[in-house]
């Protein structure tokens, strides 16, 4: 099994209001820094993306990516790497719980294996930084209510 890099943080906000936020994939350049352009190619009988395509920019690692999601009940949304020109892997999800009155507790699971040698350590710093920043700009995106 890879090793993965996992971190939570409560938002002020339902869960609905929260997974909205989430699978707006039109807006993830304003709130995720990384993605430049995302793209929704395919959906799901409910309407849901099943494949996205982002165009990211992380600094040293530039990607055009393809995803595949899926969607598991109201609450929890996973994802895998379909092609990438950079990475090996990607898999990740996002599990949110009610956290008290008006809250979310939302946990971020990420594995990333890029196809150019480097050292566990120095992956698991990237998925963290990764981590971190896409949860501050999701809490900052769903509390500001935009």
């Amino acid at each position: 099994m890879a090793e993965h890099t996992s971190s939570s943080i409560t938002i002020e906000a339902e869960p609905a209001d929260v997974m909205a936020v989430i699978a707006d994939f039109a807006r993830y350049p304003d709130w995720t820094g990384e993605v430049k352009q995302a793209e929704v190619l395919s959906t799901d009988a409910s309407g849901r993306a099943e494949q996205v395509r982002l165009v990211m920019d992380a600094g040293a690692i530039k990607d055009d990516q393809v995803l595949g999601y899926t969607w598991t009940g109201a609450n929890e949304v996973s994802w895998t790497l379909v092609k990438s020109q950079m990475l090996r892997q990607l898999d990740g999800s996002y599990v949110l719980k009610p956290a008290g009155a008006g809250a979310t507790e939302v946990t971020y699971l990420l594995t990333v294996d890029v196809k150019i040698p480097m050292l566990g350590m120095i992956k698991r710093k990237a998925e963290k930084v990764i981590i971190d920043r896409a949860l501050a700009g999701l809490k900052k995106r769903v509390e500001s209510g935009q």
